[in-house]
Order: C-alpha cells, then structure tokens, then sequence
C-alpha cells in the first residue's frame, strides 16, 4: 500500500492517484489544501474534518468528498486507517461529481476499488486493467449517495465563534438565550440569522452537533450511556431514538459500518 503525502503525485500525468495511510488516536493533520479533489475514506475509525463550510464527521465505510483548493483539518478519533483518491479537476467535472465538501456512503464494490488503486503504480497503464479500474471508481463515486452527516458553521464572526466553541463541547442543555446573549444579539435577532446562515433553527442544529459529536466519541470506545447522560440525554433510549431518527440506523449498526437502508441522505 502506497502511504505518504499526495504532494508527491499531485503533478502525476493520471486523473486519479490513491494513498492509504494509518493514524494513531487523536492524531490531527493541520490546515491544508490540495491541488486535486479528495475522496477520504475511513476504513477504520471516525475521522472528523473541518473547513471553513463546517464541521463534517466521517463514521467506518463511508467518506468525505473535499473538492481541490478547499482548506481543511482532520482529526482522526480511535485509530484509523484511511483510503484517499485524489481526482483531477476536469476529470471530477466531467463525470459530474460534487462541488462542495459532501459526506457519502461506500459501495462494497467502491471499497474494493479504492482498496486495489492504493496498489496500483503511480504511473499506470491507461489502456490496461489499471486504467479501466480508476475509470470504474470514478464512475463508482458518482453513484454514491450523499448523507447528511455534517454541522454548517454561519459566517457571522460571532455566530462562528460560538459556534466552533459548541463543536467542542456540545451538549443539549446549553440553552438559545445563552447563545443569543454571548453573542450580544436579541433572541429574535439570533434566531433569525442563524437560520438564514445555517439553514438550520438552532435546536436542530445543536442536536446535529451532538449526535456528530456522539459519533466520534462512541468511535473511541465510549459507552452509550455515558455518551448519552454526557450529551444531556435523559435516558440511553431517549439517546438511542434520536440518533436512529436522525441518521436512520441505531448507533452500533452505524458504526460497524452497516449500510443500512434507511441512512439518511443528504437534501442537497
């Protein structure tokens, strides 16, 4: 498997390139770019990642689409073994693929592709298998459905402040009025332009938060119950229902990877 850093095949005459690599815990790559789009996908463990759009968590067996020149971070949670397909511009465009940073499921097929391109000579044969086979994985991406498995973050200097305060520690009880006033905005005001630069109210945004956040800690090994009574949940089942109303599967199914009929799709 090839593992190091796709600056080294940026330039590579190929629409697609592909790395694995493996993180330990808590492992954090910086703020960073990069020339091609990304299709980060999280074998092992919970990766989360950041960018300037929002806050977006990556459970087992799905991944992160990140188009070219989109800054971001990514923490890894547990330990995690990643596969990446770095696609060229033209390349992304042509086959008609995302333009915004979208959460996706993985096929067993698109798994077993990205699994055999980390293989594949950087310079491979664009009229043998290994050509046909990146062919195929960029029309593999493409069927994908996207999942509403992110938190937006508003443009509001205050708003976002706040905002990225909470992603670290969110939790049910912490209350709008609060909110409102540390931003030094009315209830009326804040509620207002939350929504307008959210898309969200911000009750269902704070629930977001808390199930993503729930998702990374359970990632770790964290019991459900002490994840739940944490969050400020009343009850393990109170916990357990919103995370299947919410993203479709209850959490041990989800995190082992299950792709579950019901997972919630994305709305965009």
């Amino acid at each position: 498997m090839r593992q190091t850093r796709v600056t080294q095949y940026e330039d590579t005459p190929r629409d697609v390139v592909a790395t694995g690599n493996d993180y330990p815990g808590r492992f954090v790559l910086p703020p960073h770019t990069h020339k091609r789009h990304q299709l980060l996908y999280a074998v092992t463990g919970v990766v989360k990642a950041i960018t300037p759009e929002g806050s977006w968590v990556v459970p087992p067996r799905r991944a992160l689409w990140i188009p070219a020149g989109v800054m971001h971070e990514v923490h890894m949670d547990g330990t995690v073994s990643t596969r990446s397909a770095y696609i060229r511009p033209e390349a992304a465009a042509a086959a008609g693929l995302w333009t915004h940073c979208q959460v996706i499921t993985v096929s067993p097929l698109l798994h077993e592709l990205l699994q055999e391109a980390v293989d594949l000579p950087v310079e491979y044969d664009l009229e043998g298998r290994d050509g046909r086979l990146m062919a195929l994985l960029v029309d593999e991406v493409r069927a994908m459905q996207p999942l509403a498995l992110n938190t937006p973050l508003p443009s509001d200097r205050r708003l976002r402040r706040l905002c990225r305060v909470m992603l670290d520690a969110p939790a049910l009880e912490i209350d709008i009025d609060a909110m409102a006033d540390k931003a030094g905005m009315s209830r009326r005001s804040f509620t207002r332009t939350f929504r307008e630069e959210t898309g969200m109210s911000f009750a269902a945004w704070r629930q977001q938060a808390c199930l993503l956040a729930a998702l990374t800690r359970l990632g770790r090994g964290e019991s459900i119950t002490q994840v739940a009574i944490e969050l400020g949940y009343g009850s393990t089942s109170a916990f357990t229902a919103a995370f299947r109303r919410v993203l479709g599967a209850p959490p041990s199914r989800y995190l082992a990877g299950d792709q579950h009929p019901r997972e919630k799709t994305s709305p965009h």
